[in-house]
């Protein structure tokens, strides 16, 4: 891979003349030539008569040089003031100079570290420059006409349980939909269970997490929402594992009529049902207008972090924008480089060969079936990276953001998972952006231990933080960035939000031609849009990551 180059010329800069013809110009050791007379009568000139007509020539200009002693001491003393003067004014300018060169930055670009020019911060940095040009504005809290009343509690169609599987985001999900799918049926929903992650080993309940009683009396006009499987039902143990009580053939991403010809009938039977698995289980475009809005009515309103969640994210990120003894703006990132995202990325990342030899043998063991023999996988991870499926690297992270203009001094709040490459991958990141933490460096071991019985809640005030970002980071997909753009978006669109555009900077990063300023001029241009303003929607967009219709409306 090729070093970023500088580019070897600058705007403005002076053709430079031949070295030979440079020396003869500036070189002290060559004479100007003296004319001569070819007239022995006329001696040449003296050194003596040189410098005196040298002397001469100061008189001319400078009247208070003469022979009178007290004008030359009076002379000595204005000529050392004026060097003086022009010392000081060299000083200056050495130490301004000095100042814009302070603290060189180091990027990284295909695994060569390299100093990259310090880029002007720009004043809009800290804020989205284009939010005053939309008018959209949070509307979910609205009750709009077709959405029916809760019935009473003997005329629902029965009860629905669910798992709510995987990570803290993707349970979020889950929850909103099984609201939205329990509106759809007229069910009485039944608290959702947090299923344990296979990955994290947590053993997190709901009420662990979120405010119950919040949640239950925010939807209690929409969704009768019961905290148990009722006592009449003496099946209880058999629930999740007993075929007659589940439904399992629910495809992806089902419309809204798919649960009414299907799954209503049998809640109808059985007066109970499990629905799993249950992840991305309900389509976007493909129901009505009034679901959706009770899916962001539930995602931004109605599901709420314990109060003791909600306060120690408050005094995380009050310590944010105090590090400098003085309010400052920090950003948020989030750094999706953890071992399993870059195994099951299938992306090729710079490395040693013991390294890629022991991620070889990673994602053979996890993923046998997509490894098969691992040759076709080089032709794989090229195609990847140029459609900008690949995760960022810290690296390049660091390199984005510096061309973007963000200064050394800059505040950054990361959240993650253990780096894959520990210290080495994010020694680029730490030496452009040395005023970086984690959580657990802004609290103490105290503080953290409290939320350590679950890891989810570690997740909540990761979740928290980096949703009250000045300006909120995202390296790769997953359904945490998606929450915090959208929920961000829905807020009112005003805090920045970037999304870096991953097959533009895969192409930059490739080119050995491209100089430093074209790289910059790219990279701003580029991302002058990707701030997080409310999109248009299309068929099959994501609701989380852009709630505009119908969770949202014009002001």
């Amino acid at each position: 891979m090729a070093e970023l180059r500088h580019s070897s010329s600058s705007p403005g800069s002076r053709a430079t003349s031949s070295p030979r013809k440079r020396d003869e110009d500036a070189s002290p050791l060559v004479h100007d030539h003296i004319p001569q007379d070819d007239d022995d009568d006329h001696p040449r000139h003296s050194l003596r008569d040189r410098d005196r007509s040298f002397w001469s020539q100061i008189h001319s200009f400078f009247p208070f040089f003469n022979d009178d002693p007290r004008d030359s001491q009076h002379a000595s003393r204005i000529l050392l003031l004026l060097i003086l003067f022009i010392a000081i004014i060299g000083l200056i300018s050495i130490f301004s100079i000095l100042h814009r060169l302070n603290s060189p930055y180091l990027c990284k670009k295909d695994g060569i570290v390299l100093h990259c020019p310090r880029v002007k911060e720009n004043p809009s940095l800290w804020k989205n420059p284009f939010s005053a040009t939309t008018s959209w504005k949070p509307c979910a809290e609205r009750r709009v006409s077709g959405i029916p009343d809760l019935p009473p509690e003997n005329e629902t169609s029965g009860y629905i349980f669910i798992h709510a599987e995987g990570g803290l985001n993707q349970q979020r999900i889950a929850i909103c939909n099984a609201v939205a799918v329990a509106k759809i049926m007229n069910a009485t929903l039944i608290l959702p269970v947090l299923k344990q992650d296979q990955i994290w080993k947590d053993q997190t309940k709901f009420e662990d997490i979120f405010d119950v009683d919040h949640f239950i009396d925010y939807l209690k006009n929409d969704v009768r929402i019961v905290l148990d499987i009722p006592e009449w039902f003496t099946d209880k143990s058999e629930l999740f594992t007993s075929i007659r009580w589940t439904v399992k053939n629910i495809p992806k991403y089902a419309p809204a009529q798919f649960y009414i010809d299907n799954v209503l009938p049998r809640i109808k039977e059985k007066r109970i049902m499990v629905l799993k698995p249950f992840v991305d289980r309900l389509g976007y475009d493909n129901v009505p207008p009034e679901i959706n809005r009770l899916r962001c009515w539930v995602n931004y309103h109605a599901l709420k972090f314990l109060p003791e969640i909600e306060q120690m994210a408050d005094l995380l990120v009050s310590r944010m924008r105090n590090r400098t003894g003085s309010p400052n703006p920090y950003m948020a990132l989030h750094l999706r480089f953890e071992k399993g995202m870059v195994g099951l990325s299938f992306c090729d990342f710079v490395g040693t060969t013991e390294e890629k030899d022991r991620m070889s043998e990673y994602r053979k063991k996890e993923w046998p079936r997509r490894y098969k023999n691992g040759s076709h996988l080089w032709q794989l991870a090229l195609q990847k990276r140029k459609e900008g499926r690949c995760p960022l690297e810290p690296g390049e992270v660091a390199v984005i953001l510096r061309t973007m203009g963000y200064p050394k001094e800059t505040q950054i709040y990361v959240a993650s998972g253990q780096v894959y490459g520990g210290q080495n991958q994010m020694a680029p990141l730490r030496n452009m952006f040395p005023n970086l933490v984690t959580k657990e460096e802004l609290a103490s071991k105290e503080e953290v231990a409290v939320f350590r019985k679950h890891v989810t809640s570690l997740a909540a005030l990761d979740f928290l933080v980096c949703l009250k970002s000045d300006v909120f980071v995202m390296t790769h997909g997953g359904n945490f960035a998606k929450l915090i753009i959208g929920a961000r978006r829905y807020m009112g669109h005003r805090q920045k939000s970037i999304k870096p555009d991953k097959g533009l900077m895969s192409k930059s990063f490739g080119d050995p031609y491209m100089g430093w300023a074209t790289f910059v001029e790219d990279v701003v241009v580029t991302h002058q849009t990707r701030t997080g303003l409310p999109e248009a929607t299309f068929p099959n967009y994501d609701l989380w990551e852009n709630p505009l219709t119908p969770c949202m409306c014009k002001a």
